[in-house]
């Protein structure tokens, strides 16, 4: 039987092999979950409501039908994740998704300002976020600090890439 006491010594140890596993399933799950919603556009527009209510956004309404920008912006998801997955071949590729991908969470935390209904009630005068759209939009908070990690991460491996490869000065 392990002892106890040994635990915490284990972790440690353990530890870049968790941070690892970390980064993978953060770019990863980033992956997924803007595929997944950027595929949703397609069969359900779900953020209508929401950009009709932006000033930065509800202008695209004056030229564009409902379902064209919901297309674009499944569109538009999908590609920042492809282009986020492929970080192992072509980092600067995976940069430009997660640069688009911070764009596109930027454009929904928005929402949390505009949109009616965000705020369901107070408790002692703390805003209490309702479940749609409020608790919703809240979690682009983390998925955007993924992106922005995603985007420095995959910079970095550029630059490394970009100055391993840079022929001898002579």
């Amino acid at each position: 039987m392990a002892n106890v006491s040994n635990i915490p010594a284990s972790l440690e140890r353990a530890g870049g092999r968790i941070a690892v596993a970390g980064r993978l399933v953060s770019r990863y799950g980033l992956v997924v979950v803007l595929a997944w919603i950027g595929a949703g556009k397609y069969v359900k527009m779900e953020s209508r409501v929401l950009i009709e209510h932006s000033p930065l956004l509800s202008w695209l309404y004056d030229f564009l039908s409902y379902r064209t920008v919901a297309n674009a912006l499944g569109s538009m998801e999908i590609i920042a994740a492809v282009f986020i997955a492929v970080y192992l071949l072509w980092p600067r590729v995976s940069a430009i998704g997660s640069a688009l991908a911070v764009m596109l969470f930027l454009g929904t935390l928005s929402f949390l300002f505009t949109t009616p209904g965000v705020v369901d009630t107070f408790a002692d005068g703390f805003p209490v976020l309702s479940a749609q759209p409020g608790q919703f939009l809240l979690k682009d908070l983390v998925l955007i600090g993924v992106a922005l990690w995603t985007l420095g991460d995959s910079l970095e491996v550029a630059r490394r890439k970009r100055v391993n490869n840079a022929p001898p000065n002579g």
